[in-house]
């Protein structure tokens, strides 16, 4: 039997998804490696579902699409962790800020998530990746934010130390809140921040959709035990 790789995801992450699948593709991670997205709701998926297939959700954090929603709309796949939850996203953020504002000690760098309610999936995960990148990073100070939780969007500017400040959304895709709403909310025609991209096609992402795919399979060979 075949094993497949299904990359899912709302509809605004359909193209960055697709081209992470072309890159998948011509590593040979599997024997099919498709894209299925959804607007509202994930009951509207109507994926190809013959062979083994191993569902990477493309969110960077658990939410209830990935944890209970996907995986009743696909209930017969292996269903991996999204994939903002991998350490090799930690390269992609770093990558995409140093792309923006070099780092040094007089340098901050601001990371924003969506968020989801004190001590949500969002959060933790979120911080766990501002936790790696203080850990690798060159820059002075590393700062979370979100856009429903706090500390809020809109105090970021004040509680990032440094003369200089880089601003990274923690999302995969361009979308409403990275290219609107996070922008209105730190007020960049004031100067003062500078923003990054998102994770877009990033390498980075496709090593993570790639070690999640791996993880599962192991786990499932009985070769791995599940984090």
């Amino acid at each position: 039997m075949k094993d497949a790789l299904l990359l899912v995801g709302r509809t605004h992450t359909r193209d960055i998804a697709q081209f992470h699948a072309d890159r998948l593709r011509e590593r040979g991670v599997a024997d099919r490696v498709s894209v299925a997205t959804y607007d509202g709701d994930p009951t509207e998926l109507d994926p190809d579902t013959e062979g083994t297939v191993y569902v990477v959700p493309m969110a960077p954090a658990p939410d209830r699409d990935t944890t209970q929603a996907i995986p009743g709309a696909i209930p017969d796949a292996h269903h991996c962790e999204p994939v903002g939850t991998s350490p090799a996203i930690v390269r992609g953020l770093a990558d995409r800020a140093r792309e923006t504002l070099s780092p040094g000690p007089d340098v901050s760098l601001g990371l924003v998530a969506f968020g989801g309610g004190p001590d949500s999936s969002s959060w933790r995960t979120t911080e766990q990746q501002a936790d790696r990148l203080r850990e690798t990073v060159a820059y002075g100070d590393v700062t979370t934010a979100y856009l429903l939780e706090n500390p809020a969007v809109e105090c970021l500017r004040y509680n990032l130390p440094g003369k200089h400040a880089v601003v990274v959304p923690f999302f995969l895709a361009p979308c409403e809140e990275t290219d609107h709403a996070i922008p209105g909310k730190l007020e960049l025609d004031r100067g003062g921040l500078v923003y990054a991209d998102p994770l877009g096609t990033h390498e980075a992402v496709t090593d993570a959709i790639e070690a999640e795919f791996a993880k599962a399979r192991a786990i499932g060979s009985g070769t791995a035990a599940v984090r």
